[in-house]
């Protein structure tokens, strides 16, 4: 091995066991990320138990993708508390905290980059969205997150943080289109309008919190400067976005599985095509 590849190793290994002293030293911090293991492997447990006698195809894969959401998160917020997916970053100049190091938890974005689409892609199911359609929605959330992590690292410019934001942002906005004007028809062709539209109410609040906690928080305007205080933030907004939400899909999935099977309601495009019967 080169001197410099030791060096390199060294040097994230110290960086490693830096972040890790500090999360073991800030309660605020650690719990956040704790509470979430827990919740994410109970979730995990309990989601597998309600789909033990659960037999259709389609109420399956629906059972699968959100089954991903807190194993997802498990792996996450491990990588997290050891310290792999977390990192101290400069800020630059113009920020609140120019020239200090901040701790950033990078690792919540690539969590997101992969439990958000599954979240999309249950309800999508659940809605019965066009294939297609669906495609393109979970495309701009994987964009959005992948923006956000772009936001949230680069320390060369300042007012490059907020044009990432801002892109992420408007993927975002794509996002919400789908699920607030396009989707609710959908749902109300497949006969699942009710309980979407408590998903989408439940999905498009807690959303919305989280560039506003990146906004106030130390990677953005450091209104609020505890990097303990930001993690529960955007914990609370998991543990509701993610535990709570897939609970309560499952459990109605669990109780209307012939009306989420490919029997049942047919979906807005199949009605719209359908020849009208003779007299």
């Amino acid at each position: 091995m080169s001197a410099s590849a030791t060096v390199t190793i060294a040097l994230l290994q110290a960086t490693q066991a830096e972040a890790v002293e500090a999360i073991q030293n800030d309660l605020l911090l650690s719990s956040s990320l704790w509470v979430n293991i827990a919740l994410a492997g109970v979730s995990a447990l309990l989601f597998v138990y309600m789909g033990r006698n659960v037999t259709d195809p389609r109420a399956k894969f629906i059972f699968g993708a959100t089954l991903l959401i807190p194993l997802v998160s498990i792996s996450s917020y491990t990588g997290l508390v050891s310290g792999l997916t977390v990192g101290f970053i400069e800020m630059p100049a113009g920020h609140a905290l120019a020239g200090e190091e901040v701790m950033s938890q990078w690792g919540r974005y690539l969590t997101w980059a992969l439990s958000t689409p599954m979240i999309l892609l249950a309800l999508g199911l659940l809605a019965k969205v066009d294939t297609a359609d669906l495609f393109i929605v979970i495309a701009a959330d994987v964009g959005m997150c992948i923006t956000g992590l772009a936001a949230a690292l680069v320390t060369s410019s300042y007012a490059l943080r907020w044009v990432f934001y801002l892109i992420s942002c408007a993927f975002f906005l794509v996002v919400l289109y789908a699920i607030l004007v396009e989707w609710p028809d959908s749902a109300a062709a497949a006969g699942t309008d009710e309980i979407f539209g408590t998903l989408r109410v439940l999905t498009v609040v807690l959303w919305l919190g989280y560039p506003v906690i990146w906004a106030v928080g130390v990677e953005g305007l450091a209104l609020v400067q505890s990097v303990g205080l930001t993690s529960w933030g955007y914990s609370a907004l998991d543990i509701g976005a993610k535990y709570v939400f897939a609970f309560l899909l499952l459990r109605w999935v669990a109780a209307n599985e012939g009306v989420v099977s490919e029997t049942g309601s047919p979906t807005r495009s199949e009605t719209a095509g359908a020849a009208p019967a003779d007299d």
